[in-house]
């Protein structure tokens, strides 16, 4: 009896005193950890597309031709439908001055004349701009101030700057003369190439 006791009483203290620590639970796998959806605030925005080299502005310098003291500079901006073209000159005589963009982007002679001749590839008459007749090329007249400064902008439609474009600007060179555009046939009896530029990035 004092045997049955005693191993009662060892079993009771390996028991934690009978009190009986619960036996433990069974372990459950635990749930794969998710992250919680970020918040559209908290979102990083998405990187910008590289713009289109055919979309930027493209600025040239003029050079001067056939003896003048011309400098300036030409920004043809891809818009719309066609491109923005503004044509900056100091150093010229006042007055008007016609320009042009020409067929071939060569301004190696002096007098400018390897820049062939309007750049027209819809085979049209030469024609101010505004009239639906006239060469792609046909820039009219800077209008230049007695200091011999002078600007002007327009927009050509249905140009473009795409390379190897059928009606592209680039590649072809743009010339500043002597003279006024007075619209006549057949390039506008503008007289001599005092600037030229070869339109290319």
């Amino acid at each position: 009896m004092i045997r049955s006791v005693s191993v009662a009483s060892l079993l009771c203290l390996l028991a934690t005193a009978c009190g009986g620590a619960p036996a433990p639970a069974a372990a459950t796998p635990e749930a794969p950890a998710v992250a919680p959806p970020a918040s559209s605030s908290a979102e990083a925005p998405a990187p910008e597309a590289p713009a289109s080299p055919e979309g930027q502005p493209l600025t040239i310098s003029l050079e001067a031709r056939s003896g003048s003291k011309l400098t300036g500079t030409a920004t043809f901006t891809p818009v719309e439908g066609g491109v923005r073209v503004k044509v900056s000159v100091a150093g010229v005589t006042p007055g008007k001055l016609a320009t042009h963009v020409h067929e071939k982007g060569d301004c190696s002679a002096p007098d400018a004349t390897s820049a062939g001749s309007h750049f027209n590839p819809g085979g049209h008459q030469h024609g101010l701009p505004g009239t639906a007749e006239r060469h792609l090329g046909d820039l009219g007249n800077i209008e230049v101030a007695a200091d011999g400064t002078g600007s002007t902008e327009l927009t050509v439609e249905g140009a473009s700057l795409t390379e190897g474009g059928a009606s592209s600007f680039l590649g072809k060179a743009i010339i500043v003369h002597e003279k006024v555009d007075d619209g006549g046939q057949p390039v506008g009896n503008a007289g001599g190439r005092i600037g030229c530029g070869v339109i290319r990035r």
